[in-house]
């Protein structure tokens, strides 16, 4: 679908906390039905699988469909998939075309622990939930925590492979979701603003505020994470349950605040500095939402900031 640039800039103007409110409400429907799925698969598996694309906001997502099964009584954990990645062995490590590590490859994460983990939950035996130090590029066990899934008990494991073949393929009772933003915004038919930029946005701007890089690293790294996409996350799409839009209809207007002046530092002789223009005049068409009036729980906090879930 996509949405129309005339009724959210119509919509800003006349009630913007109105607006607002009415997107997160029909974001949690979407959740809500997740949960109606994952409920009602349960007597098959107290596994979920939460796949998407970088930027679709899996890991509130994860939360909120958690937060949601609590509210009915089902206690449910959520764990996120980076954890498993491998310590990476550079002679051995999977490569790009252009020879840097892949770090997109399924190779990266430890599928055989996963599997075990996966088959020892549902038989109701404890686990040890690995860590995964990014700053140190390594695994470190002695931080991983334990888990062991009582009577009715759900976990999520959410990660941009949760549906591959050697994940979900072996796991075809797990319940099966795939996230991704994939709403354009439109005038009319001409088309304002793509749903990969929105995802790109999201990507950049939390790399800015909390990983300590520059739109310019981000926009490198870009090109790979698109590749990966198409080569191991979008192919296996076909397998989910329910496919979730992430995309709000007022992101667009709060990451204006952000994105235009970090778009805006790429220097010039940026192979990509055009592109980057391009996506600043794309901004401009939208009225600015001030980013105070985004709600705590919100999806897009995990991109901007300030929300009231913890991210580990």
């Amino acid at each position: 679908m996509a949405y129309q640039l005339q009724e959210i800039n119509r919509r800003i103007q006349t009630d913007v906390t109105a607006f607002l409110t009415e997107c997160d409400e029909n974001y949690a429907q979407r959740v809500s039905l997740a949960a109606d799925k994952i409920l009602g698969n349960l007597e098959h598996s107290p596994i979920v699988l939460l796949s998407g694309p970088s930027g679709s906001g899996k890991t509130t997502t994860a939360l909120k469909i958690a937060e949601e099964l609590r509210r009915r009584g089902v206690n449910s954990h959520a764990v996120a998939m980076d954890n498993y990645f491998k310590t990476m062995n550079k002679k051995t490590a999977p490569r790009t075309p252009e020879g840097d590590i892949d770090y997109e490859s399924p190779l990266c994460l430890d599928m055989e622990l996963l599997d075990e983990h996966f088959a020892a939950l549902s038989r109701g035996e404890e686990i040890l939930i690995p860590k995964f130090e990014f700053a140190r590029q390594m695994r470190n066990d002695s931080l991983g925590r334990p888990l062991r899934l009582e009577k009715n008990e759900i976990a999520i494991f959410e990660g941009i492979h949760a549906l591959n073949d050697d994940i979900a393929g072996r796991h075809p009772e797990a319940t099966k979701l795939y996230i991704s933003a994939r709403s354009n915004v439109n005038e009319g038919a001409v088309l304002r603003f793509k749903g990969t930029w929105m995802r790109l946005t999201r990507r950049a701007v939390r790399d800015y505020n909390f990983r300590g890089t520059g739109v310019a690293e981000t926009l490198e790294m870009w090109a790979n994470v698109r590749r990966g996409e198409k080569l191991y996350i979008s192919p296996f799409k076909g397998r989910a349950d329910i496919i979730f839009d992430s995309s709000l209809p007022y992101e667009v207007p709060v990451m204006k605040n952000y994105a235009i002046p970090i778009l805006r530092s790429v220097p010039q002789e940026n192979e990509r500095h055009d592109e980057m223009l391009q996506l600043v005049d794309a901004f401009q068409h939208f009225e600015a939402i001030d980013p105070a009036l985004v709600p705590k729980d919100s999806l897009l906090r995990e991109f901007i900031g300030g929300g009231s879930y913890q991210y580990h």
